[in-house]
């Protein structure tokens, strides 16, 4: 348990190395912050940080370096003190709540903004098509004989499909399907063994039922939807000679990002979060990411998390600034599908 000058030293000194990348001595936290203890003073607390495990130093001589436990307790505090941030780092120009955009449109533009607030790697994930449920499903009348049905799941997986007929179709057998369909089908699961039991319904007419045995192939494609997806962007920033020094094995870190598995499997973690999510150092089950730390939260629609948005950095990371862009991101995203498919 850290006294409450122990907790200020801790974040003196992380912000102090995060600046400027050199050990931290005690000489310039006690000449540079703010209260009355002297070097001896601050010098003891670096020891008893040092002894408990958020502090390091390269060699006797030198200055402090956070550890993974150092840079876990100065990001945790970081969470617990920005319930609604105050250093405004928000996403720019997604405009994800003024546009009923593509899923897929709103995750690049959203991976594209937080790449560029943090000049670090962004990633979101999909909505996973196995948890989806039927949203909404529109049966229209093109022509006299053509008529399309576009089948939406909530995480925003669509099936369009246009059928031609023989002969021309009744408008209002077409209004009826589209009513029958959404009352029967709306809110189950994609795939769902009670799709075909909902519409096999016995007092149905000879040509509804045909009728809905022609159209039924547009809902059953749902099911085929893609495995979930993970955009990225920024490679490039995270490998520029910026941050070179902070990450030691690049070919690694590239080698371990395009397997993708690690990464997924960090950002699924934070689906089970309610706040925003940190894996920092060795917590990182890939052993090539253990230079780096990622931040993300979980975006959906209030009653249940879809996905995930996250950056990648090396552990030198301004963590203020990613805690920050990654919960608007996320407030972004849950706006947008909530939008976009409830509203």
């Amino acid at each position: 348990m850290l006294t409450e000058r122990q907790e200020l030293i801790l974040d003196l000194a992380v912000e102090a190395y995060l600046k400027n990348a050199t050990p931290v001595g005690s000489r310039a936290i006690a000449e540079g912050a703010d209260f009355a203890w002297s070097p001896s003073t601050v010098r003891s607390e670096l020891a008893a940080l040092a002894l408990e495990g958020y502090l390091t130093h390269p060699h006797t001589s030198a200055g402090r370096v956070p550890t993974d436990a150092g840079y876990r307790r100065y990001a945790d505090d970081l969470i617990e003190s920005r319930v609604r941030p105050s250093a405004t780092v928000t996403v720019p120009g997604t405009g994800l709540s003024q546009v009923r955009r593509e899923v897929e449109e709103a995750l690049r533009e959203t991976t594209a903004a937080l790449a560029q607030a943090n000049d670090l790697l962004a990633l979101a994930t999909a909505p996973p098509a196995s948890t989806a449920t039927i949203h909404r499903i529109e049966v229209l009348r093109l022509q006299s004989r053509v008529v399309a049905v576009v089948a939406i799941a909530d995480n925003g997986d669509v099936a369009k499909r246009v059928f031609t007929f023989e002969s021309p179709v009744d408008s209002g057998l077409v209004e009826w399907a589209s009513s029958f369909l959404n009352e029967k089908l709306s809110g189950l699961g994609i795939g769902s063994r009670a799709i075909s039991a909902r519409l096999d319904d016995p007092d149905l007419g000879e040509q509804e039922r045909r009728f809905l045995g022609q159209i039924g192939e547009a809902v059953a494609e749902l099911a085929e939807a893609s495995p979930q997806e993970l955009y990225m962007d920024g490679t490039a920033r995270l490998l520029s000679e910026t941050h070179a020094a902070d990450i030691p094995h690049p070919d690694g870190v590239v080698r371990a990002l395009e397997g993708r598995v690690s990464v997924l499997s960090v950002l699924r973690s934070a689906l089970r979060e309610r706040s925003v999510f940190l894996c920092i150092g060795e917590e990182n089950p890939e052993p090539a990411l253990r230079s780096m730390s990622m931040v993300s939260a979980s975006y959906g629609l209030g009653y249940r998390n879809l996905g995930a948005v996250g950056v990648v950095g090396p552990l030198r990371m301004d963590y203020a600034r990613a805690i920050d862009s990654v919960r608007d991101a996320a407030g972004e995203l849950s706006r947008f599908f909530a939008t976009v498919y409830e509203g």
